[in-house]
């Protein structure tokens, strides 16, 4: 493929919603479902893996809202799904009484679209009043609209309701009379990457662009931005600009003034509020006076000394070599910090005290492999809602009170397959610059088998172990291995994991999973030809770039909703805002590392490549279909083992329902047991 974009033949297929390009989608679809989805196995598989998805027995994952817990549930008789919510008692029991808020489906047949839930933010702390969001077939952008949850019912804009037709919209409450909001009021109030540049204060009943501004980011910044802390005695916001994804520049605005105050931390910091504390996390080392604070640390100290220059912090958690901060959140009174060692998952407890902070483990939290502090409510008291689960380990969800012993396993899922002789097993191994590369290996492993090689490597997104009813029912079960791979570009070892393969150095990531691929096969967990690779989005990429750099460890490759062609990536959708991650295509120094791991213009047409599946959405307008789309067409002119699957629905997760995400899946394990060999598929 040519480096010059005008020279491109499949430029047409970018067009998202043409008539031309959405019948070559269709007419790719038809293919791929002829070949994948008419056996006797495929059907089996589908079932099966919609049967887990529409299970009455999976867990209503809860989000604390005052006096009660809410949901968002889909099934096989709701499966745009219903929002509603129940008290915390009657959560803790076998069949909570839900109150059903929204029902999706009964909205869209009434208004005549396909609305997908995109999240609401409530009120406090009466939590009478919501911002609904809702997009059309799944996409980021949306539109919102106030609820009533007393009279569940919209607020309309005639009766001074906030509603917003649709955009990539940031908008949240300060009070019941006045919101945040950033959305697309025409020309100039969005960045090149498509999100908000201007943040006003919105209040009601007065027309959102006559609200004043209080704070512009520049047009090729990533975002604006907002968090609204709505503690009584302590309501303040911080507002500020994102030039990059992982940087900012941070104000502190105190309720009701105009006054906006730059906060002295480094522009790669996290910051929070909670109470009189604040929080920082600095991605690289920190100096402040005689004192670094190392990369990857969290740190806290009472915001006002802060503001009037103390820089005395407490450090409450110290990285590792083996050991980062995977999050943090807080209770009424204290501090909660999820870290990973080796990629397992740990939880302590911090207080603040007359002494000084103290720091104990979470009591209760098994060692299986993931636990999160799904939800806390720091405006009530010191309750938190803690999920764990491994490999073979099927959720559990528990909900406890700091200081009164183990939390209470509230909710199980149910084990979806049969996990009897299937081994967990953690590996490491070297990759070409001598770093040491964690991997997990989840199966039967009698002898070689056929294999999926998942991986992600970018955006300091960790993978950590976690139970998959699809993967295990659809795959473990019927014999396959599935591995994990923690390469660098993820957030597994902290930023420095992180940052090791950004931009020029992407190509790292990629030497650690071709090395994770070859020890698989060098162990004997299975072979060449038995061994394929799946990912999405960042993944996609990876995946991509395992095709084109290393076509010869694999004996199939899947890429979903990826990234393909990075000479054109940041003039697509939302690309623009993940420069800092990858370049600048148009700076001739970064393209000339860019190119080296842009797959689509890597493709040889003189070498033998793997069978391969793209697959994608045409509502994604996060990554756009494009990719997919062209690197389908170049392979296929090329006459290479290609087949394509976009569903029409889906955003950037590729599905808005059960019956697509069942497809989808399915379509995928469907091509692998057929590429990779196993059950006769």
């Amino acid at each position: 493929m040519s480096d010059s974009p005008e020279q491109d033949p499949y430029l047409w297929l970018e067009d998202v919603t043409g008539d031309a390009a959405l019948d070559w989608v269709r007419a790719r679809n038809a293919e791929s479902t002829a070949e994948l989805a008419g056996s006797e196995h495929y059907r089996t598989l589908y079932a099966e893996l919609l049967e887990v998805l529409d299970s009455d027995d999976r867990i209503p994952y809860p989000r604390q809202r005052g006096a009660h817990l809410y949901n968002f549930w889909q099934d096989a008789a709701n499966p745009r799904g219903l929002w509603r919510r129940t008290s915390r008692d009657s959560y803790r029991t076998h069949d909570p009484e839900w109150e059903v808020l929204l029902d999706l489906d009964a909205l869209a047949d009434a208004e005549g679209e396909n609305w997908v839930w995109n999240g609401a933010s409530v009120l406090p702390p009466d939590h009478r009043l919501a911002l609904v969001e809702l997009s059309r077939g799944g996409a980021d952008a949306g539109v919102v609209r106030e609820f009533d949850l007393d009279r569940r019912e919209f607020v309309g804009a005639d009766a001074g309701g906030f509603t917003l037709p649709e955009a990539k919209t940031r908008i949240g409450w300060i009070d019941a009379d006045r919101v945040h909001v950033g959305t697309d009021l025409g020309e100039g109030s969005l960045t090149t990457s498509g999100y908000p540049r201007v943040l006003k204060e919105w209040r009601r009943g007065t027309p959102v662009a006559d609200a004043p501004t209080v704070f512009e980011a520049k047009p090729g910044d990533v975002s604006a931005f907002y968090v609204q802390d709505h503690t009584p005695g302590y309501r303040r916001a911080l507002v500020g600009r994102s030039p990059g994804f992982f940087t900012s520049e941070t104000y502190l605005r105190p309720d009701g003034s105009d006054e906006l105050i730059r906060l002295d931390v480094p522009d790669d910091a996290v910051v929070d509020m909670h109470h009189q504390w604040f929080t920082v996390h600095p991605r690289s080392d920190w100096t402040t006076g005689d004192t670094t604070w190392p990369a990857g640390s969290l740190l806290v100290i009472e915001l006002d000394a802060f503001l009037r220059g103390d820089r005395n912090l407490t450090m409450v958690f110290e990285p590792d070599e083996r050991t980062s901060l995977s999050g943090f959140t807080w209770t009424r009174g204290h501090l909660l910090v999820s870290t990973l060692s080796d990629v397992i998952s740990r939880i302590h407890v911090h207080t603040p005290g007359p002494g000084g902070w103290t720091s104990a483990p979470l009591p209760g939290v098994p060692d299986v492999g993931a636990a999160d502090i799904i939800g806390t409510d720091p405006l009530q008291g010191d309750e938190y809602i803690l999920e764990y689960s491994g490999f073979t380990e099927p959720a559990t969800v528990a909900i406890g009170v700091i200081g009164e012993g183990d939390p209470e396993p509230v909710k199980r899922s149910p084990a979806f397959f049969d996990a009897t002789g299937v081994r967990v097993e953690q590996f490491f191994t070297t990759s070409d610059d001598g770093t040491r590369v964690p991997y997990f290996v989840i199966g039967r492993r009698d002898e070689p088998a056929p294999t999926i090689l998942h991986g992600y490597g970018g955006f300091e997104v960790s993978k950590t172990p976690a139970y998959s009813g699809l993967i295990g029912r659809g795959w473990i079960a019927r014999g396959g291995v599935y591995v994990v791979a923690n390469i660098r570009g993820g957030g597994e070892y902290g930023p420095a994991w992180h940052n090791a393969a950004l931009r020029e150095n992407r190509p790292r990531a990629y030497q650690d999973f071709a090395a994770v691929a070859r020890d698989l096969v060098a162990r004997g967990i299975t072979t060449v030809a038995q061994l394929g690779t799946e990912g999405g989005s960042n993944g996609g990429l990876l995946t991509g770039n395992m095709l084109t750099l290393y076509p010869e460890l694999f004996g199939a490759v899947v890429s979903q909703v990826p990234l393909l062609d990075m000479r054109r990536y940041h003039l697509l959708l939302a690309g623009a805002s993940w420069m800092a991650e990858w370049g600048d295509p148009d700076d001739p120094d970064d393209w000339a590392y860019l190119r080296g791991y842009s797959p689509y213009h890597n493709l040889d047409p003189g070498r033998t490549y793997p069978p391969t599946l793209l697959m994608t959405s045409t509502r994604d307008d996060r990554v756009h279909p494009g990719h997919a789309r062209k690197m389908a067409a170049l392979m296929a002119g090329h006459g290479m083992d290609v087949r394509y699957y976009e569903n029409i629905e889906g955003g950037h997760g590729g599905a808005t329902n059960n019956h697509q995400r069942a497809t989808k899946m399915a379509l995928v394990l469907e091509f692998f047991w057929r590429t990779l060999g196993g059950p006769d598929a």
